[in-house]
C-alpha cells in the first residue's frame, strides 16, 4: 500500500519516489500544468497502446502504469545498439485533497496520455464552538 507523502499543497504532484535512493527504473516523462478549473497531466508513452496503460488512485496517490513488450521477431535481430526501454513503467504522484476524484478524465492520443484533474473546493475543517 502506498502512503501519502504530505498534505502540504506545495508538495502536490510530487513524484512519490523522488529523492529515494532506488535504482532508476525505465520511466516516462510528464508535463503538469494548471488553469483555474483543473490540473492537467500529459504523460509521454510512445509505442504503447491504450490497452497497455493502467490508471488508478489509492489514498490520494495517482499511479500511471504501462508496459512495453519487445516483439519476438525483434529479439532475433542482431542489434548493434538498443536504447529503447522495454518492460513495466510506473509513476505515482501525490494529488492531495484538492482534486475532485469522481470527475477525473483521461484520454490517450498519439502516444500521449492526457489526464484532467478537476479542482474541488477545500473542505473547511474549522468549526467555532460556543461556550456556555
Amino acid at each position: 500500500m502506498l502512503m501519502k507523502v504530505a498534505k502540504d499543497p506545495m508538495r502536490l504532484f510530487d513524484d512519490i519516489w523522488s529523492g529515494n535512493q532506488m535504482v532508476a527504473a525505465p520511466s516516462f516523462k510528464v508535463d503538469i500544468s494548471e488553469d483555474e478549473h483543473a490540473f492537467h497531466l500529459d504523460a509521454e508513452l510512445p509505442g504503447i497502446t491504450k490497452e497497455q496503460i493502467a490508471l488508478n488512485i489509492e489514498d490520494d496517490v495517482l499511479t500511471i502504469k504501462a508496459e512495453r513488450s519487445q516483439k519476438e521477431e525483434e529479439k532475433k535481430k542482431d542489434y548493434h545498439r538498443i536504447e529503447r526501454s522495454y518492460g513495466s513503467f510506473s509513476r505515482s504522484f501525490n494529488i492531495g485533497e484538492l482534486i475532485d476524484q469522481e470527475n477525473i478524465e483521461a484520454a490517450f492520443d498519439n502516444g500521449v496520455l492526457h489526464i484532467s484533474l478537476p479542482k474541488t473546493q477545500p473542505v473547511n475543517k474549522t468549526k467555532e464552538i460556543s461556550i456556555s
